[in-house]
């Protein structure tokens, strides 16, 4: 079923759709319109020579007309999702948590369509961690897991399925340590962390910020980077102590902030896609 935007989202419990918070908003609500977008911010992104499988990436969820060139670099890199389970990884902005929520819905769909949740991976981590919980409430206003499934679906040929985590407060240890038992299971899934960087700083000082802050993601220093200034950062960390357990080597793809593509320079948003592959 395609999104309308007289639908609402009403997901409460497994069998319920999650239906689209931001479209029309964020991105484009026509599906034509926005399968043209992502096509072309994907087509953009100019990508240097592969340097092994991606199995990972962080991508920013700002509005598109922002944030979705950086995004574009992010879901350029990684392999089409067919067939595979993503786990998409995110903060929740609206909803405060303790812990990690997954959304249990039978499905979340944007204008392009529905994709299937894989309830059952969450009914795992659920039962392998007593900070994951499901909570459908915080997922329905939230952006930032929203904004990255048109990429995916954009790049998939083939039936795909998503597991949508929001964090709270939470140790990124613990969730790394169950997520990569997930994962090690599941050689083929894919993890995509959605962050934006530093906030409403000036031009030159976010530059400064978030160069410093994605240096230290790209080393695998986690003392730095839990100094950095990212509103995905326990989500970041998570993928650097799973990058670490897997021997996934991060390269920046690109950095720029909202200066850069559609804002102006006195108080700007930082993004950047980084991309982990297996080499």
């Amino acid at each position: 079923m395609a999104w309308s935007p007289s639908q609402k989202c009403v997901s409460f419990g497994e069998t319920e759709v999650r239906y689209p918070a931001v479209a029309g908003q964020f991105y484009p609500a026509q599906p034509q319109r926005l399968r043209a977008q992502v096509d072309e911010l994907l087509q953009a992104a100019r990508l240097g020579p592969q340097q092994g499988i991606v199995h990972a990436v962080i991508a920013p969820h700002a509005g598109y007309i922002y944030s979705g060139p950086i995004a574009g670099y992010s879901f350029r890199s990684l392999p089409p999702p067919d067939g595979r389970t993503v786990y998409l990884l995110g903060p929740a902005h609206y909803v405060p948590l303790s812990g990690v929520a997954v959304g249990e819905f039978r499905a979340m769909a944007t204008p392009l369509g529905q994709t299937p949740v894989a309830v059952e991976q969450g009914h795992r981590l659920v039962a392998a961690g007593k900070f994951i919980h499901p909570d459908q409430g915080a997922h329905t206003p939230e952006h930032c897991l929203e904004v990255e499934l048109p990429f995916l679906q954009v790049l998939a040929g083939a039936p795909f399925r998503v597991v949508p985590l929001l964090f709270g407060r939470v140790d990124p240890a613990q969730v790394a340590a169950v997520l990569g038992d997930a994962i090690a299971e599941d050689e083929s899934a894919l993890v995509v962390v959605s962050s934006d960087l530093s906030h409403y700083h000036s031009y030159e000082a976010a530059r400064i910020r978030d160069t410093a802050f994605l240096n230290a993601v790209v080393s695998g220093d986690l003392v730095a980077a839990a100094r950095g200034e990212a509103c995905g950062l326990l989500p970041i960390l998570t993928l650097m102590l799973l990058a670490a357990r897997f021997d996934w080597r991060p390269r920046l793809l690109d950095y720029r902030n909202s200066g850069d593509t559609a804002g102006d320079r006195s108080r700007v948003v930082g993004y950047g896609a980084v991309a982990y592959a297996a080499v």
